[in-house]
């Protein structure tokens, strides 16, 4: 062997394990996060409190963590464990956009817990819910319909994204002293950058809208689509058929379509890539217009409503196809 070659060898070939071992202890970091063990934690309530299917991810959690795991199964209190990085978590598969969409904030934490998968009938299906509130007393009522409708889709399979809401300020970057179709703007980047993520999939946009909304009474329900979007305003109907359905009123309605014609919505609708609907909710007057449905002013019973009349929607179109 020539003597030049094996000097040169000898530079080259340490160099490049020494980038191989960089690469692969930086890709396993990657993989992997650590989490510290409580009293009462075993292996299977550890994963559920990450958002993990236990079912799914126990195999891969041992061979990550077989030397700090006592008898088989069982975990050291206060011993940091390595958790898998998965896509399917429900950390992943729940998120509020951050900063124009740029980045992503877990919608649940202590209640990951108590969160299992019931099926996978959303599997390819991709969720935009937007939060409007139009009064303060109305905040706390539509953001937890809009968290437990997020929970409902999640465990059927879904991926769902959060926009607005109390905390839109400091979620979506600059948004100070916007005017709202300035923020619809920001709105509509952020979306649009996510379909394109996910083109390919089943994409909808949902809009929840609440004007002085009692939480004890009854409310108006009223469901809006965009007059150029087949996608949407079949979205819509899905929606208000179930509201039909469990409507406080016996009393038959007639096939009003409601088209937006407010400059937020019809900004949105224009823009955005997915189809979208609009969801109001009010409180119920003595003589509810014609096209609004009243409905029990229930969280968890309108969560389960939208739910529904979003899971037939993705049902219609699965047995078109």
């Amino acid at each position: 062997m020539h003597p030049h070659f094996t000097i040169l060898s000898m530079k080259i070939f340490p160099s490049l394990a020494f980038w191989m071992c960089t690469f692969f202890a930086v890709f396993a970091q990657e993989n992997h996060y650590t989490v510290v063990a409580e009293q009462g934690d075993g292996i299977f309530s550890l994963l559920r409190k990450q958002g993990l299917d236990p079912a799914k991810h126990y195999k891969e959690f041992l061979e990550l963590n077989a030397e700090n795991i006592k008898d088989g199964s069982f975990l050291r209190v206060g011993v940091a464990y390595k958790v898998p990085v998965a896509e399917d978590s429900f950390k992943n598969m729940g998120t509020a956009l951050v900063k124009n969409g740029e980045e992503e904030k877990s919608i649940f934490d202590s209640e990951l817990a108590h969160m299992s998968l019931k099926g996978d009938a959303l599997k390819d299906a991709v969720y935009y819910l937007v939060i409007e509130n139009q009064a303060d007393q109305s905040k706390g009522f539509v953001e937890d319909i809009t968290k437990n409708l997020a929970a409902e889709l999640m465990v059927n399979g879904a991926r769902v994204y959060i926009l607005g809401g109390s905390e839109r300020d400091s979620l979506m970057s600059d948004t100070q002293g916007l005017t709202e179709i300035q923020r619809m703007g920001n709105y509509i980047e952020a979306i649009n950058k996510k379909f394109l993520k996910n083109k390919g999939k089943y994409q909808r946009v949902l809009v929840i809208r609440a004007t002085d909304v009692n939480p004890k009474g009854t409310m108006d329900v009223a469901v809006y689509h965009y007059n150029k979007s087949e996608k949407g305003q079949r979205f819509a109907e899905n929606i208000q058929n179930v509201f039909r359905k469990h409507s406080v009123k016996n009393k038959s309605f007639k096939d009003v379509n409601l088209i937006f014609k407010d400059k937020n919505s019809l900004f949105l609708a224009r823009n955005i890539i997915p189809a979208i609907s609009l969801i109001t909710m009010e409180n119920a007057s003595k003589k509810t217009a014609e096209a609004k449905i009243p409905v029990q002013s229930d969280k968890k019973l309108l969560a389960n409503l939208l739910t529904s009349g979003i899971m037939n929607d993705y049902a219609d179109l699965v047995i078109e196809e």
